[in-house]
């Protein structure tokens, strides 16, 4: 007997006219839906009239769900999985799912849709060329205090989720790493009734949600940076120390090109950012 598909199903952010017509049928057809808020996703399938069995699958869960969803791909039957709102395994736990599941041989199936993600930034106006997607950070701490350096460190546009009792605390902390005046947009209640998208400096939006009424889920899109923490992938005290070695460099009577050579080996930058430094530096000790 073949082993069922796990079909990974992207649902609405807010507006149910997003669900795509493939979902639909997908929810339709199968046997099994694995969900993070059933909920959610019974008033869902309620609305479509489908009525197949919905068990709970989060963050939270046994870790013998994973077993017992295993076991029914394992019978031949397909399953659904679906997060709370959007894509499966962005910013959600999906993934352990996803990956047992390929380990098993069954087939993993996506059904693309909704992201809060891609709708954020594709109404920033920011380059979504290359881009950092760093979910929600963690409360406190030194991984929070390390993903916040990483966004002040990124050239890329940063995109951030964050919930609305701690959106402001977020916008303090970023003050610390970018600066009140670098470019963010935030997006809130996205594809909802009370959907607003503003741009601003990071500043401006201290200011302005200071005044509000803070509800429904944040999306923050962030310039990327164009300073030389940015532009080495460094953060600013990392900065300051590799222009200290720099400098000891040239009293030691390095040429530029020795300097630039060392700096690229041993620090692991990009030549062009390193050759900066070392000019920037060299112009420093001869002024």
């Amino acid at each position: 007997m073949s082993l069922g598909i796990l079909y990974v199903v992207a649902t609405p952010i807010g507006h149910l006219g997003d669900l795509s017509e493939r979902a639909k049928e997908v929810l339709s057809q199968v046997p099994m839906v694995a969900a993070e808020d059933t909920r959610r996703t019974r008033q869902l399938l309620h609305h479509l009239g489908c009525r197949p069995r919905v068990v709970s699958y989060h963050a939270h869960s046994d870790p013998g769900r994973i077993t017992m969803l295993l076991g029914i791909l394992e019978d031949g039957s397909d399953v659904a999985l679906v997060t709370d709102a959007g894509t499966p395994g962005i910013s959600d736990p999906g993934g352990e799912l996803i990956r047992s599941a390929r380990e098993a041989g069954a087939r993993v199936v996506p059904i693309p849709g909704p992201s809060a993600v891609a709708a954020a930034l594709s109404a920033s106006g920011m380059s979504g060329d290359r881009y950092l997607f760093l979910g929600f950070l963690p409360r406190r701490g030194t991984e929070r205090r390390r993903l916040l350096d990483q966004v002040g460190a990124s050239l890329w546009t940063v995109i951030l989720f964050e919930a609305p009792p701690r959106v402001l605390g977020l916008f303090k902390d970023l003050e610390r790493v970018i600066g009140r005046d670098r470019r963010v947009v935030v997006a809130r209640e996205l594809t909802k009734l009370h959907e607003e998208i503003r741009a601003d400096t990071l500043g401006g939006h201290l200011a302005y949600w200071a005044e509000r009424n803070l509800r429904g889920e944040f999306t923050l899109v962030i310039a990327g940076g164009t300073g030389p923490e940015a532009a080495v992938g460094q953060t600013a005290a990392e900065v300051t120390d590799l222009r200290a070695a720099v400098r000891r460099m040239l009293d030691k009577g390095l040429s530029t090109k020795e300097a630039t050579a060392r700096v690229t080996t041993e620090c692991g930058i990009p030549r062009n950012e390193a050759y900066r430094l070392v000019m920037e530096c060299r112009k420093h000790l001869s002024s």
